[in-house]
């Protein structure tokens, strides 16, 4: 039953703070600000990512009810799926943050140059390029970081030893 009561307190906390948290800096942006911002994730698809966070919890919430109470799986899928389906509209709050988030970061004038250069051939192989390039960057980081680390343990040991040996010759 716990577990139960802890992912309804998640899902409590999450939408509360999807809902609740607005913008740490400026919060009065002309609509035209908002338009430009909104072109601009639409461009460059930064609002797909987040595209299957509904449905994760919802499954995760079924999991949790259904071990719970394996008995009323069918009843708790049904019911998972109407509350899903209520919550669903609220996916435009995210957005909207989103939009806000792009706004404090970019002047108007410069969210309309980004979204016209994301509509380019150079911004639309850009933005479908970058997936690509970060995860390989990323594993090249962690391959680099994988050798340093394997260099920086063998050569403290080697001098350890180096050391060590010095001091039974003396």
């Amino acid at each position: 039953m716990k577990s139960v009561k802890f992912a309804g307190v998640g899902l409590a906390m999450l939408a509360w703070g999807v809902i609740s948290g607005g913008a740490v800096a400026q919060d009065n942006f002309s609509e035209s600000h908002l338009e430009a911002a909104k072109a601009v994730a639409l461009e460059t698809k930064v609002l797909e990512p987040f595209d299957a966070i509904l449905f994760v919890m919802a499954e995760q919430t079924l999991s949790a009810f259904t071990q719970n109470d394996p008995t009323r799986a069918e009843e708790i899928a049904e019911i998972v799926e109407q509350v899903a389906l209520e919550l669903a509209p609220r996916r435009a709050v995210l957005n909207e943050r989103i939009f806000r988030i792009w706004a404090i970061a970019f002047t108007e004038e410069e969210l309309i140059q980004l979204a016209e250069f994301y509509r380019t051939p150079l911004g639309m192989k850009l933005r479908d390029s970058v997936a690509d390039i970060t995860a390989a960057s990323v594993e090249a980081s962690r391959d680099w970081q994988d050798r340093l680390s394997v260099d920086i343990v063998s050569m403290v040991q080697e001098e350890l030893d180096k050391r060590s040996a010095a001091a039974t010759n003396q």
